[in-house]
């Protein structure tokens, strides 16, 4: 089983900073690809950021310059810095990642994690 659980959300004011952390955890042979994505009210869930294992990143146009993702491979975590932070950053984070569990077979297996919720205050 594994668990992609997330941290560091919170209330901040426009123009601050957060960072969050997805820790994985569990059955992990490797990880793949792995990305944020954000959900606000009455709206889809949509990619932030993504993150190859080889580091490789892409960014919506909304957070580019902004944003950062990052990965540490030895902790099997992943990163958002989230610099100049507007308002309509407000949403749940949610991390995923692509991840094989099992020596025997190569399949990839997409998870999920609960979501941390990010208010920017005006």
């Amino acid at each position: 089983q594994v668990q992609l659980v997330e941290s560091g959300g919170g209330l901040v004011q426009a123009g601050g900073s957060l960072r969050l952390s997805c820790a994985a955890s569990g059955t992990i042979v490797s990880i793949n690809a792995m990305g944020w994505f954000r959900q606000a009210p009455g709206k889809q869930r949509e990619l932030v950021a993504g993150i190859t294992s080889g580091g490789s990143t892409n960014y919506a146009d909304s957070v580019k310059g902004r944003f950062t993702i990052s990965r540490d491979n030895a902790k099997n975590t992943l990163y958002l810095q989230m610099n100049s932070l507007k308002p309509e950053d407000t949403a749940v984070y949610y991390c995923n990642a692509d991840i094989r569990t099992d020596y025997s077979e190569h399949k990839l297996y997409r998870y999920w994690g609960q979501g941390t919720q990010v208010t920017v205050s005006s």
